[in-house]
């Protein structure tokens, strides 16, 4: 027999769970259908949790193997792929421990299976032993996410080739290792592999990294990243990709040839779509098998909503989290609705990049008067007492009303610096001003104090007029 609920969300990543927590918690029936055996979504167990918690395994590994104070414990030390990311699997065990229990509290029972439409308010849950169960609901969110990729001519199957999620099951530390992408996932891994001690080429297939940035950061993570060996090569694509028995050839169509004892496919994500059997919805994906929503995340059908990144920009978990709690309040019809907008990105290279509001090359194109106010981590006494010198924060803003325009940062905390910007950038008329950061009292020594030294290294240029 068939279950009615209120509503079926698909999905259990941040989005869906956000949308599930929300209209849960309005008295609404709710039922949540994911493919995994675990709740999480791709976000606790391939993407951000994961790849993070490695990040900082690594982190540590490069402080130890560069500070001269553990030199006394013992030499330079490496370590293996599947070693550190051991500490990840970790991490993922907590994060889906404590989501289940937030499906338990709020009694919102879980489905495990691939879902599919087959009408305009039913959907089929296929169990992997091939059982079915058929759920009825008013109201649907699709918060499928998206999947790496893969162009048709690239063997996947072959052991020495990977995608940003099948790259943890990495089962060896790769000498050198080519990365096809340099978008945020592929700077990511670059830095990653490079901490491990791993060769690194990163092959753009753009004339500069993450050209969305501000350029003056794209160039300091440029610079870095070189510095630390990673090769770069700009405005490459790639001709075919020759999978050998002991190493991967990366034919490009400049006639350069690439080789690496693997090689990590970065290059795009398609929304999870295509199993979802929209037809019966009378919905359509586009190319990249994601689906459009209205300012209130509703589909071409009212009934159906969508959030995180089956719908596209930003793509953050951090965004998608808000965007599924929106859609949940939308369901819900509750007064406190809003559409998710200006999200700060957060690039968890080595160092990291945070970004919130115009860059330099909008505002110049936009003929806004602007001015620049910066503070370099290396005039702080906090970074140079942690070591972690590399960096700066930059504040761009208004010279005649000192608004507060945008906020660019790269170095070590860049991600928990910039919600420091945000929340002044954020204030209402004059509130939102760069004298903020001036007449405000930071703790000393902190990394917080970047902000007071760039408040007055921007004013400085607008009173030396």
């Amino acid at each position: 027999m068939p279950t009615q609920y209120d509503l079926v969300v698909i999905g259990a990543g941040p989005a869906g769970e956000g949308a599930a927590m929300r209209a849960s918690k309005t008295g609404m029936n709710v039922a949540m259908v994911d493919e995994k055996q675990q709740v999480g979504g791709n976000c606790a167990h391939l993407g951000t949790i994961p790849s993070k918690a490695l990040r900082h395994a690594v982190k540590q590994i490069i402080t130890f193997n560069t500070d001269a104070l553990f030199r006394d414990i013992g030499e330079p030390r490496s370590f293996s792929f599947p070693k550190v990311f051991k500490r990840a699997e970790n991490v993922i065990a907590k994060q889906v421990k404590l989501r289940a229990s937030f499906y338990g509290r709020n009694r919102v029972r879980v489905y495990r299976g691939q879902a599919r439409f087959t009408g305009p308010n039913t959907a089929e849950v296929v169990k992997s032993d091939g059982s079915i169960e058929t759920l009825i609901a008013e109201k649907f969110v699709i918060a499928t996410g998206s999947r790496p990729y893969r162009p048709g001519d690239v063997n996947f199957d072959h052991p020495r080739v990977y995608d940003s999620d099948t790259i943890l099951q990495l089962q060896h530390t790769p000498r050198k290792i080519v990365i096809y992408g340099a978008g945020v996932i592929g700077c990511e891994y670059a830095s990653i592999f490079c901490g491990l001690g791993v060769r690194v080429e990163l092959i753009n297939t753009r004339e500069r990294l993450l050209d969305f940035l501000d350029h003056e950061i794209s160039d300091a993570l440029s610079y870095h990243l070189r510095d630390i060996g990673v090769l770069i090569r700009n405005g490459e694509e790639y001709e075919r990709v020759e999978c050998r028995a002991s190493d991967v050839v990366v034919h490009l169509k400049s006639g350069k040839m690439v080789r690496g004892d693997a090689f990590l496919w970065c290059n795009g994500r398609t929304g999870n779509t295509d199993r979802l059997n929209l037809a019966a919805l009378n919905l359509v994906a586009d190319h990249r098998g994601q689906l459009e929503v209205n300012d209130r995340y509703q589909t071409a059908q009212p009934h159906v909503y969508a959030a995180g990144d089956v719908i596209g920009w930003p793509s953050l978990a951090s965004a998608a989290y808000d965007q599924g709690r929106s859609a949940g309040a939308a369901v819900a019809e509750l007064e406190d609705f809003y559409l998710v907008q200006d999200v700060p990105a957060g690039i968890y290279t080595i160092p990291e990049i945070s970004s919130l509001g115009k860059t330099e090359q909008q505002l110049t194109q936009e003929q806004v008067p602007y001015e620049v106010g910066q503070a370099f981590f290396k005039t702080l006494a906090r970074a140079q007492i942690t070591g972690e010198t590399v960096g700066m924060l930059k504040i761009l803003f208004h010279r005649e009303s000192l608004q507060i325009l945008g906020i660019h940062c790269f170095g070590d905390q860049a991600s928990e610096i910039i919600h420091i910007g945000q929340a002044v950038m954020n204030q209402p008329g004059e509130q939102n001003s760069i004298e903020y950061f001036v007449n405000t009292t930071f703790n000393y020594p902190t990394m917080a104090e970047a902000y007071r030294v760039a408040a007055l290294n921007g004013l400085y240029r607008v009173n030396s007029f």
